[in-house]
This record gives structure tokens, sequence and C-alpha cells, in this order.
């Protein structure tokens, strides 16, 4: 079963001082720790930790792409 966390929760995976990045899209949360953009927790002046759906589908044009390479680790709750 997938891991559940809370937007508070979320925000201790901001990728800063060795914890993991991730971040929610649609409810459904990924790591991006390993992914060179993602690098010190920040893309584009996004930072990991948050729910970024809004970003993603108003303002990438790649995010179906990007979606289908992240792994998922759990659900926003």
């Amino acid at each position: 079963m997938a891991k559940t966390f809370t937007r508070e929760e979320l925000k201790k995976y901001d990728g800063q001082n060795g914890n993991p990045a991730y971040v929610a899209i649609n409810n459904r949360v990924y790591d991006v720790t390993h992914i060179p953009a993602w690098q010190d927790g920040t893309h584009h002046g996004n930072k990991a930790g948050l729910d970024l759906t809004d970003v993603l589908f108003n303002y990438s044009s790649h995010k179906d792409r990007v979606l289908a390479k992240l792994p998922l680790v759990g659900q926003l709750v």
C-alpha cells in the first residue's frame, strides 16, 4: 500500500539537508530526488515538498512526459 502524506508531512521532503525531494501532482506524490533538474530541491523557482498541480498543468508543456518518468511514492490526503 502506498504511503499517505498530509501537506504538512510533504513539506519535510524538500530536498534540503539530505532529505528526499517529493512533489505532489493531482494528489499523487512523486519522488524527484534523483532528477538532475531538481538538484537542491528546486526547479525553475518551484520547490519540492509542495503540491505543484497548478504549476504543472498551467505552465508546463511537457507534463505527461515528466510524470511518466517519476517514481510514485504515495498519495496526498
